[in-house]
């Protein structure tokens, strides 16, 4: 900001024109109006000085409150789907687990899991009746008298 005089018991800005040179003087509210609202004044030579609309200290804060509010709604947004994303891989967990459980109960009571038929020697009945089931891990089941001895 430019000095500040006194005149007629009222502040005024000195301020130089920066195309022609002189010095005038503007007062103090309204070159404070113009700066934090945008406007323009004028030299005694008629040259126009100030600032723009969009330039202006309010246009300015106005422009980074508007910014924050979407930064802020986007990050809850985000904050929202990781939420929903996080409960979703937890029920597919806990479903995941329930049916392991259910499986290794049947299978250990000799319940078939493929035909939820029960038999007393399992083993014998997965290698006769479904060869081609693969059991967790993604191997085959296959019986141990077909294993072959590594050498």
């Amino acid at each position: 900001m430019s000095d500040i005089i006194l005149i007629n018991g009222a502040r005024h800005v000195i301020w130089q024109c920066q195309t022609c040179g002189v010095f005038a003087t503007c007062p103090e509210v309204v070159y404070d109006q113009q700066y934090a609202e945008g406007g323009f004044h004028f030299c005694p030579n008629g040259h126009q000085w100030g600032w723009r609309k969009d330039g202006c200290e309010r246009e300015k804060l106005r422009r980074e409150r508007d910014r924050l509010k979407q930064e802020e709604a986007r990050l809850q947004q985000e904050n929202q789907e990781a939420w929903a994303t996080a409960n979703a891989q937890r029920e597919r967990a806990a479903k995941a687990e329930a049916a392991t459980k259910r499986l290794k109960k049947r299978s250990s009571a000799g319940t078939c899991p493929c035909c939820s038929r029960t038999f007393a020697n399992m083993a014998q009945h997965m290698k006769h009746k479904h060869p081609e089931f693969v059991a967790e891990g993604g191997t085959k089941v296959v019986p141990i008298n077909k294993r072959r001895s590594v050498q």
